[in-house]
């Protein structure tokens, strides 16, 4: 049977950074580039057959990545929220330009935003003292970040994992502040352990939900209680795991995701992202994955 299943990525792509490069660059003040480094993970990617994209986010760790360019944000050992959240400029807009321009015809784009409530759990709070106030704050300075990003990218995805440890009862109103009006798809990414908050997952503001089903296969069980009628991407390849799975493998996982959620899965992809895999490993599988949707594909 022929499916239309689309390969993609979670967001974080290992690649090698030239630091020395970086630091040179800096103490000699002259401007530093990442697009080299931008331009191997896509080139990886893209080599491995993904259809959809990021930028590998390059630039840093996922939360810094947001969290230094956004006002009233230092970061010390970790970022500590110190006046107003604000957004002051474009965070990730630059990277996905310029990843767009090295798409092959038929690529799409994945933008990836940090969740608020990730963003919130992650810092040190000396301004609001009240967490949910923190929450929406970073939200709004998001929607901004999402309101450009919507005009370059395929897909928006906003990326939650502490969600799966704590899901606040604001979540929707969070996720739906960076959501509401947005012209391009939407993808809502939680990994871990979500079996206990899938009736408020299905509630989300967004298009597609995408969780980590190749590492916690128990989740499929798990969903076959609700009706879902939301696209799915689904977890297919681990993230925390070096070992690279066989085709098969995975095309076995994928028919069982198939059995529950039927023609709604439209995406697969890995577990989460891949920033903590070898290079070379993280290609193989991106491939393997790949394959396995080109062969249910019927292609």
């Amino acid at each position: 049977m022929k499916h239309h299943l689309t390969s993609s990525v979670i967001g974080s792509y290992p690649i090698h950074i030239d630091t020395m490069r970086l630091m040179n660059a800096y103490f000699s003040q002259q401007t530093s580039s990442w697009d080299d480094f931008i331009t191997q993970a896509v080139q990886d990617m893209t080599t491995a057959g993904i259809t959809y994209v990021s930028d590998g986010q390059t630039r840093d760790p996922f939360i810094q990545l947001f969290t230094r360019k956004l006002g009233g944000c230092r970061i010390r050992d970790r970022t500590e929220v110190v006046g107003p959240v604000e957004f002051t400029e474009p965070i990730t807009l630059p990277d996905q330009q310029l990843t767009k321009t090295i798409l092959p015809p038929h690529t799409k784009l994945i933008g990836v935003l940090t969740g608020p409530f990730t963003l919130a759990k992650s810092c040190v709070d000396f301004f609001y003292h009240d967490e949910e106030q923190l929450c929406f704050a970073f939200a709004e300075a998001l929607h901004h970040e999402a309101d450009l990003l919507q005009h370059h990218v395929d897909l928006l995805s906003i990326d939650e994992p502490f969600f799966s440890n704590e899901m606040p009862p604001y979540a929707a109103d969070l996720i739906g502040m960076i959501t509401n009006r947005l012209s391009c798809p939407t993808r809502l990414h939680v990994c871990g352990d979500v079996s206990s908050i899938i009736p408020h997952l299905l509630d989300q503001p967004v298009d597609m939900l995408s969780h980590e089903f190749k590492a916690s296969p128990f989740l499929l069980k798990a969903f076959q209680d609700y009706s879902c009628t939301k696209q799915m991407c689904v977890g297919a390849v681990r993230s925390d795991d070096p070992r690279v799975e066989p085709v098969e493998e995975i095309v076995t996982h994928i028919k069982r995701a198939l059995d529950v959620f039927g023609p709604q899965v439209v995406q697969i992809a890995p577990d989460c992202g891949q920033r903590l895999l070898p290079r070379d490993t993280a290609f193989e599988k991106l491939k393997n994955l790949a394959a396995a949707g080109e062969r249910l594909n019927g292609r």
